[in-house]
């Protein structure tokens, strides 16, 4: 397979500098696959549905070639995977999509897995470490550590903006040790990611030191995430009749959407066959994508605080990924685009386990909210032309092609749960009057030390850091 780049067509490259490099330092884009290949139709079709494992490494095997021999590609995603994802039904046309399952009880598990073990297969016979840098603005960077941690010939160095994630979040980013280390950032996520993105394209540090990416920006990141795009899919089509007797339902994804990375791996998953209809773009009040989506001006602005803070992004990466793959109109006919602010979100997860008894943390709330409101009339509202002010939370005025099997009550819809919410036990114990279980793995760690750096919001001296303490 061949990649390109989301701001020169020109360049092509192969999997292993598209993953090692982790965006071009030439010109700052995003490598992006040439193509998308289609998984076998009879494939796709299997009864019973092909399990994760087999999924991952049928959609995998295109996009690494030659690269890794099937059976290392099979072992690889057999050492990344001992969880799985899980598909859960709240109601007759609603499904939760859970994938807290792995270590950090976030859905990033899936990338930073795969990512770090494919890394660690071509960075092999290298005789200098491989530096990772990674923004995050909650679960990523867990999930890196975790993912990283004590993996030979890679060293990962974790920035996080200071008192803007939850306590157990920065427990989880904060004690680790050895060749993984977490700096706290006077600034937002997008100070966080502006400092990586400018080391990445700085000349001096390219030259003295070996720099890759554990963000969306990565491309090993977000193509494993397609995969339990694909498993759901499959599994929600497998099943939907005997759930609410609608033949052939238009299977709608509703996506928690920050950086838009995983989102952009709903759109690959797609392309390669999965039997998804649309999607939904639900955010917080870093609104930046559905306002793109409403009016057609893409504003990237600074982003601010939420209860959903995995989601603070102002400036999405991954816009580049999307506007590289489709037109403005071809995002209109996909998507549907959905907002919330803190006290629509309080009211979700309450609103969720009055309804179902599901306790779902702050991010699914808001797909929640978004799945409900258009099942229940937001989209007939806005097909009879009642449109929503997109200044105010709720369904921004964009039909897209599949609003009319909403309308006609022949959809079901996939909310992804993208973390735990026992990682937000306040929030969620706000909205229900009661904490959730935390899991062991989430225990063990708030007994751990902080280990944390702290760091200013300046290039120069981020810069400087890095000099003094990654060796070359």
């Amino acid at each position: 397979m061949i990649y390109t780049d989301t701001r020169d067509k020109s360049v092509q490259v192969d999997f292993r500098t598209a993953v090692l490099n982790g965006m071009n330092k030439s010109t700052g884009g995003l490598y992006i696959p040439v193509s998308f290949p289609k998984l076998d139709a009879g494939f796709i079709n299997k009864t019973p549905v092909p399990n994760f494992r087999e999924i991952a490494v049928n959609m995998a095997k295109p996009y690494v070639g030659d690269e890794i021999p099937e059976g290392d590609l099979i072992s690889i995603i057999n050492d990344a995977y001992p969880f799985l994802a899980s598909v859960m039904p709240l109601d007759r046309t609603s499904y939760v999509l859970e994938l807290f399952n792995g270590p950090t009880c976030a859905f990033k598990d899936f990338g930073a897995r795969f990512m770090a073990r494919v890394m660690s297969y071509f960075n092999k016979d290298e005789n200098s470490p491989l530096h990772i840098l990674v923004a995050t603005s909650g679960d990523t960077g867990s999930a890196v550590g975790s993912a990283f941690h004590n993996v030979p010939g890679l060293d990962v160095t974790i920035l996080y903006p200071e008192g803007k994630i939850s306590k157990i979040q920065e427990k989880q980013l904060s004690t680790f040790d050895g060749n993984v280390r977490a700096l706290k950032v006077k600034g937002t996520f997008d100070d966080c990611q502006k400092l990586v993105k400018t080391a990445f394209t700085d000349e001096e540090l390219r030259a003295k030191l070996r720099l890759s990416s554990a963000n969306s920006i990565n491309i090993s990141r977000l193509l494993p995430q397609s995969f339990y795009y694909m498993y759901s899919s499959l599994v929600v089509r497998e099943r939907a009749w005997g759930d609410s007797k609608i033949d052939s339902p238009a299977i709608i994804t509703i996506v928690p959407s920050g950086n838009f990375g995983n989102l952009t791996s709903g759109l690959i998953a797609k392309e390669m066959g999965a039997p998804i209809t649309g999607f939904v773009a639900a955010t917080n009040s870093n609104r930046t994508v559905p306002d793109w989506i409403a009016t057609g001006e893409y504003n990237a602005r600074p982003s601010v605080a939420t209860y959903a803070n995995a989601m603070d992004v102002g400036a999405p990466s991954n816009y580049e990924r999307i506007i590289s793959m489709y037109s403005l109109e071809k995002v209109r006919e996909l998507f549907a685009s959905y907002w919330l602010d803190d006290s629509g979100i309080i009211d979700s997860i309450k609103h969720c386990y009055e309804k179902t008894g599901y306790t779902i943390d702050p991010h699914g709330a808001v797909g929640w909210k978004a799945w409900y409101d258009i099942k229940t009339g937001a989209m007939k509202n806005l097909v009879d032309g009642v449109k929503n002010d997109i200044t105010k939370p709720g369904l921004t005025p964009n039909i897209p092609a599949w609003a009319d099997k909403v309308v006609n009550n022949q959809a079901v819809g996939i909310i992804l749960e993208t973390a735990h919410p026992a990682k937000f036990g306040e929030t969620v114990k706000q909205a229900t009057g009661q904490s959730p279980v935390l899991p062991d793995r989430l225990e063990k760690v708030m007994l751990k030390e902080d280990k944390s750096i702290p760091m200013d919001n300046d290039f120069s001296k981020f810069k400087e850091w890095l000099f003094e303490n990654l060796k070359a």
